[in-house]
């Protein structure tokens, strides 16, 4: 269906307001600049090499999911989301009453198993004092040594017994395996805590680590050695770029996607991430051709020509005129000094190092 051309205008209002707003930001500090002290820099093109930008999310190296062994109602959660815990803190505490009656009970039984093996000990051994003497015969002292060993096997039985049921009370009170943060506690108390069920969620800070699914053929061209640089969006400026300390292959493809899976570890110290967060990372790839087909070439221009604001990304593209174009583009991955261009501009045309200067000779110049 063809649109009118009001139609076409009122589609791109949103567009053209923001960039108006853009303009208005980069003209607030007035300046004094002649379009002859521009500095400009060429849109570069490259096919040496290529970098594969892969979407991947942070995860945790350890993760632990906490869930109870026996039954029972909750009865003490002394910690809650977000909570920082050490190792051996107690996170949950289960209703233990009917076992420690039981640990009870069964330390009665061994406290009699052992009195009945003293009998048995003594008796057995008055049994060889008179079958030495020739009182009794050899039968009666077969009898009391079998008595003895009866006696010392439900002995040994009733302590191995009181143990487990000791080890079984422990249960009852979970706590951390090891130093972290609280991530999930989907139970409250008073709930009733069953063998398998979740209780808690329990994360290590200390070792994170980027998850992506790479392309098989991708990954047959990744540039072994060099350093893959991990874009984490919704971080701040100066935190949104990190590089991955160790890469792990992981030697599986998914049958489905026909991708394969990469961890990328981050640096110990790594601060304000949490498991769950969106990345991206960067893998260098070989230079050539890959399922047949050669990479395109990239276009490359300075970091800084590059002025953005929210989502939208804008360079000033300097005409032969000498005069500066507002020009918006899709930026790709940051290498280096170099910010890699998707869309908006074309090898060799110049643009402007310092986009506001610019800005402001666009407007001053008639």
């Amino acid at each position: 269906m063809l649109q009118s051309p009001l139609h076409r205008v009122m589609n791109f209002r949103p567009q053209l307001i923001v960039l108006a707003s853009l303009v208005g930001t980069m003209l607030a500090t007035p300046v004094a600049v002649q379009a002859a002290s521009l500095a400009v820099a060429p849109v570069r093109s490259s096919n040496a090499g290529s970098l594969y930008v892969a979407d991947g999310v942070v995860e945790a190296v350890r993760q632990t999911v906490i869930s109870a062994q026996v039954s029972g109602a909750i009865v003490a959660l002394p910690v809650k989301v977000g909570d920082t815990v050490t190792a051996g803190q107690p996170l949950l505490r289960i209703d233990a009453r009917a076992a420690n009656q039981e640990a009870s009970a069964s330390y009665a039984q061994v406290e009699a198993a052992r009195a009945a093996l003293v009998v048995a000990a003594k008796d057995f051994e008055r049994q060889k004092q008179l079958f030495a003497k020739q009182y009794i015969s050899q039968a009666n002292l077969d009898r009391a040594e079998s008595v003895y060993q009866t006696s010392s096997a439900q002995a040994k039985a009733q302590i191995a017994q009181a143990g487990a049921v000791q080890t079984q009370s422990g249960f009852y009170s979970l706590s951390a395996p090891y130093a972290g943060i609280v991530a999930e506690v989907p139970v409250t108390l008073g709930d009733m805590a069953t063998p398998g069920r979740p209780l808690m969620t329990l994360y290590d800070p200390s070792a994170l680590r980027v998850t992506a699914s790479v392309p098989q053929a991708r990954v047959a061209a990744f540039v072994a050695g060099q350093p893959i640089k991990i874009e984490l969006p919704n971080m701040p400026e100066a935190q949104r770029w990190i590089s991955a300390s160790k890469v792990t292959i992981l030697p599986l493809a998914d049958a489905t996607t026909h991708t394969v899976q990469l961890r990328l570890d981050l640096p110990a110290g790594s601060t304000g991430l949490t498991p769950g967060m969106f990345a991206r990372a960067s893998l260098p790839l070989s230079g050539g051709s890959h399922a047949g087909t050669a990479d395109p070439a990239r276009l490359y221009v300075p970091v800084k020509a590059v002025f953005r604001r929210a989502e939208l990304s804008v360079v000033y593209v300097v005409n032969a005129q000498g005069k500066p174009l507002l020009r918006q583009i899709k930026a790709g991955s940051i290498v280096g000094a170099e910010q890699e261009i998707l869309s908006g501009v074309s090898v060799g045309e110049q643009v402007a190092l310092d986009p506001v200067a610019a800005a402001q000779v666009r407007f001053s110049t008639p």
